[in-house]
């Protein structure tokens, strides 16, 4: 199999049928180049263990589209610790009325996200070297996002801690991960939140390969 054959984009198309999302031959067109260019960037910088193409596709393209249906249109979206541009990128290819921001603490990843949306011309999205913590300290972006998610932080409590400074009053966290435990939930203490959220896990498997995988929501309570 080839990134962009008819087989790799079939595989993803008939994937997201599985995940509820429905997308066609110009979204995994555009997916290809995305895969490509990383493919490419990846024998020098290493930015992705991850190399055989039904492996990009089904962990890295479909495992990014999980969260599309709970992310509303026009929404700003915060992608921490983007990495090679996953779910931020793939999200925004799938629904252009986003507004992204995808940031990364090194810099030759985020060299390679801005080379991915020159390339793809991808509008009102922008990737910064900076983490989160240092981004919380520009007024500008607190209270600002509608979405804040991640698949790079291995630790729920302190990802909610990073995020919630930048979230918008109704906005929502969203941690992709894989099987979570009751104990790492438990350790978001919603008591300190002033009991104004609530958590949920949405379970999953990605397709074709059946690999549990989870996604925790942080929402406000109504």
């Amino acid at each position: 199999m080839e990134i962009g054959s008819r087989e790799w984009q079939s595989l993803i198309i008939d994937g997201a049928r599985g995940l509820g999302v429905e997308i066609d031959a110009d979204i995994t067109a555009r997916f290809s180049v995305h895969a490509s260019e990383l493919i490419k960037w990846n024998r020098k910088l290493n930015l992705t263990s991850i190399t055989r193409p039904e492996d990009l596709a089904v962990k890295h393209f479909l495992d990014s589209l999980a969260p599309a249906h709970c992310i509303p249109d026009n929404a700003r979206m915060l992608d921490i610790g983007s990495g090679g541009g996953f779910p931020g990128i793939p999200l925004k290819i799938l629904n252009p009325s986003l507004r992204v921001l995808l940031i990364d603490g090194t810099r030759k990843k985020v060299n390679f996200l801005k080379h991915v949306l020159r390339t793809l011309k991808l509008e009102s999205t922008e990737a910064r070297h900076i983490r989160a913590e240092n981004l919380r300290q520009d007024p500008g972006y607190v209270n600002f996002f509608d979405v804040i998610i991640s698949r790079a932080l291995s630790s729920l409590d302190l990802f909610v801690r990073i995020a919630l400074p930048l979230l918008a009053k109704d906005g929502a966290i969203m941690a992709m991960k894989g099987e979570v435990s009751q104990k790492e939930l438990d350790a978001v203490n919603l008591d300190d939140l002033e009991g104004r959220y609530r958590l949920e896990v949405q379970n999953y498997r990605l397709p074709s390969i059946e690999t549990a995988r989870s996604i925790v929501i942080l929402r406000p309570l109504p």
